[in-house]
């Protein structure tokens, strides 16, 4: 009897998901692109910060939560910050996962990005561009860069800010944390930020249904997750974008 009951319920909720999925795949593949141009005046008043969120070794080249879709963004990464460093951007944030070794998010994901270690330190991709003396690194021990960080009192006191731009990892994590803070914020406040995602430079993990089986863990399938979350994004008014042109 609860199987007869349940399963047209069932068969409804695949088709309608489907149907869902296949009209964010639609949304997706119509994300228009932005220029630097757009962006270049309130750049050079200082109106514009870029904010890299876990662009660390131990999200892209070591550790046990590398990844190789996320090592997969850093070109467009590298991109993003030259391509805001030649439209005047000199404000550069770097929040970035530095755990104590018995951090509870432990619990949730294996340890990783344990503070003083390789993990932790900037891919050498953005450590070695020539401007990177102007990059402020923030230290976070969550997937929220606005606990505990201090960064709160540095967004108190950003009324002018124009627009703030997000790169990194994961979209649907610390990524998403960002952006919606930022947004949130600047609705609570009647301020005109924009907050800009650029969907070729960010990326989440993936770790498929069979095997989450086997390990005894819940399944992220990436490239769902990554695109229901940009769409979310995108409901709260952030811009998300296909990518941000030189």
């Amino acid at each position: 009897m609860d199987r007869m009951t349940t399963s047209p319920l069932s068969a409804q909720f695949l088709a309608q998901a489907d149907l869902f999925l296949r009209a964010l795949h639609d949304w997706e593949q119509q994300l228009a692109s932005l220029s630097w141009q757009n962006l270049a005046g309130p750049a050079r008043d200082g109106q514009v910060v870029v904010f890299s969120v876990d662009m660390i070794n131990g999200f892209c080249h070591e550790g046990a939560l590398s990844s190789p879709r996320v090592k997969g963004i850093i070109p467009a990464v590298v991109d993003v910050f030259e391509g805001a460093y030649e439209a005047g951007v000199r404000q550069f944030i770097l929040a970035q996962d530095a755990h104590t070794p018995d951090a509870t998010e432990f619990a949730q994901f294996p340890p990783h990005c344990i503070r003083e270690t390789s993990e932790a330190d900037n891919i050498p991709e953005l450590a070695r561009l020539p401007f990177a003396d102007l990059y402020t690194t923030v230290q976070k021990n969550s997937l929220s860069g606005f606990h505990g960080t201090g960064l709160d009192s540095w967004l108190e006191e950003q009324r002018d800010l124009q627009a703030a731009i997000i790169v990194g990892d994961c979209t649907d994590l610390c990524i998403y944390q960002m952006a919606m803070h930022l947004k949130l914020h600047a609705n609570a406040h009647n301020l005109p930020l924009r907050v800009i995602v650029p969907a070729n430079a960010v990326q989440t993990y993936d770790t498929p249904v069979a095997a989450a089986q086997q390990l005894g863990i819940l399944p992220h399938d990436g490239d769902v997750l990554n695109l229901i979350f940009l769409y979310h994004m995108a409901l709260n008014g952030i811009e998300v974008v296909r990518n941000i042109q030189r």
